[in-house]
């Protein structure tokens, strides 16, 4: 089978680890960058090209990833100056790994399909740690033949590859995905600010239920380090990014329409952590809010 051209954009934290396994798997890759340039020069010295625009990414190449933040960056590659769209011809497609609005992406596949382009939703799980070793998960919407064709792409960064239902299905999971984590972290964060204020150890607290059913990754991942040496870096995700993730979903929900109790008490939650300045920090950092609004101390220091 004929290695497919790839073309990029999106070089960030996943991004760069995602083209540098696609390059040692002996994928031809010509790549833009989306903001900065800081994690272009070890790609271009592994052979990557460099487009000087979106639409000439999408130029000679077979397949199209977008690795951006969500439905403002996708909508701007797409439709912005020297667009995406511009270069669509019969035969390509394109996969966005981001996490964005399902009524945006289906706008976007429309467009892309009335050119003969495929547009297919393949949104990561896992952190950049895991893409720099090639051991991203993703939950693909597409066709069954378009899901042929790029798996065997996919394989070059993923250790597991979900086909989740027709295109539009993958965005879908990632924010019910997204939203469940959420909802826990921020319920996390609100119990340890109980405990904290009525006094108990939270030590025991963690004891308790790193033993009983209530334990999962989540719980470690926001309570492990930040208890045994201060850190809220335990959960790789940015607060304001969960704030995007859950104000689509809360949208989606809206839309369909089913009520959502939950996920607007948690996008609530996760505004409220931005309003304190906390948005550029990772989820743990909820603990931190809750200590500012609170006047409890959780994170030890």
């Amino acid at each position: 089978m004929t290695t497919k051209r790839i073309g990029f954009i999106g070089i960030g934290m996943m991004g760069h680890g995602m083209v540098r396994n696609l390059l040692a798997k002996g994928y031809p890759v010509k790549l833009k960058a989306h903001r900065n340039r800081a994690r272009l020069a070890d790609l271009l010295a592994a052979g990557a090209t460099e487009a000087d625009t979106h639409a000439a990414t999408g130029q000679d190449v077979d397949i199209v990833f977008l690795c951006v933040t969500g439905s403002p960056q996708v909508e701007e590659i797409v439709y912005g100056a020297d667009g995406l769209l511009g270069a669509a011809r019969a035969g390509l497609i394109v996969v966005d790994c981001s996490t964005a609005e399902p009524s945006s992406s289906a706008r976007v596949r429309a467009d892309f399909a009335a050119r003969g382009v495929s547009f297919i939703d393949a949104p990561l799980a896992r952190t950049p740690k895991e893409a720099e070793e090639g051991r991203l998960n993703t939950m693909v919407g597409a066709d069954p033949e378009d899901f042929r064709t790029i798996e065997p792409v996919l394989k070059a960064f993923c250790e597991n590859i979900f086909h989740v239902g027709p295109p539009g299905h993958g965005h879908v999971l990632k924010l019910v995905n997204n939203m469940m984590a959420m909802s826990f972290a921020s319920c996390i964060a609100e119990a340890f600010a109980v405990a904290a204020k009525s006094g108990l150890d939270l030590k025991r607290l963690y004891d308790v239920v790193s033993a009983g059913g209530v334990n999962c990754g989540i719980f470690q991942m926001m309570t492990a380090k930040t208890l045994t040496d201060g850190t809220v870096d335990g959960f790789k995700f940015g607060i304001a990014n969960a704030q995007k993730d859950l104000r689509y979903y809360t949208h989606l929900a809206e839309s369909l329409p089913v009520s959502s109790f939950m996920g607007e008490a948690t996008h609530q939650s996760l505004v409220q952590a931005v309003n304190l300045g906390f948005g550029d920090k990772l989820i743990a950092s909820l603990f931190e809010a809750q200590e500012k609004i609170n006047d409890v101390k959780i994170v030890p220091r």
